[in-house]
């Protein structure tokens, strides 16, 4: 099965008409201030209403009280939350409970995240990565033979290697640097990740 494609870290116009053009399946805003893709709400709200409705909204959230999480789901901004930091299993169900909306719990495997806890997570879906908060380093993708759920596959991915991350058995390929050129968003970067992925020519 074909993996569907997130783009991380949107943050101009210019990202929401490559994702427009192109359709990834979901699209995520970088709600930590501690992020260099870092986008204020209001900025966000914006730039989620020009994108394809068809394109799902995700909100990345770093240890974020609970109600500024709820706050931004309940403008209307975000379609699922994603968590990054060390929020815990009552966490994510309070956010659950809160919000109402899918929430995808990161964990990374160089920080020493352990297969037990990914799979019992009661995350709807989780999220594995390198924990080098988005610099573009991989990981061994063997870690992933363990895992017994869905789950999206994030660090190092770019274009070069989007065909064989598409062969792991990720439900989703989460892509953030790869797709950047000196540090924004590259439209033909994403274009030819995508096209390396489903395997098709735009």
């Amino acid at each position: 099965m074909t993996p569907k494609i997130k783009v991380c870290g949107i943050r101009r116009m210019e990202d929401v008409k490559a994702c427009n053009l192109y359709m990834p399946d979901y699209a995520g805003f970088m709600f930590w201030e501690g992020s260099r893709r870092y986008i204020e709400p209001e900025k966000a709200r914006l730039l989620a209403s020009k994108l394809d409705k068809n394109i799902k909204t995700v909100g990345v959230f770093v240890n974020s009280p609970i109600t500024d999480v709820a706050k931004i789901v309940s403008s209307g901004i975000i379609d699922v939350v994603q968590l990054h930091g060390q929020e815990s299993a009552d966490y994510i169900r309070a956010v659950r409970f809160m919000t109402q909306i899918p929430v995808i719990k990161a964990f990374s495997v160089t920080k020493g995240d352990k297969v037990e806890d990914i799979n019992v997570s009661p995350a709807d879906m989780v999220l594995i990565d390198s924990g080098s908060g988005g610099t573009g380093e991989a990981f061994d993708w063997s870690f992933l033979e363990e895992i017994h759920r869905d789950y999206f596959l994030a660090g190092g991915l770019d274009p070069g290697n989007a065909a064989q991350a598409s062969s792991t058995g990720a439900y989703a390929l989460d892509v953030s640097s790869g797709v950047e050129t000196e540090g924004y968003k590259d439209a033909d970067k994403i274009r030819r990740f995508i096209e390396a992925v489903r395997g098709t020519k735009e």
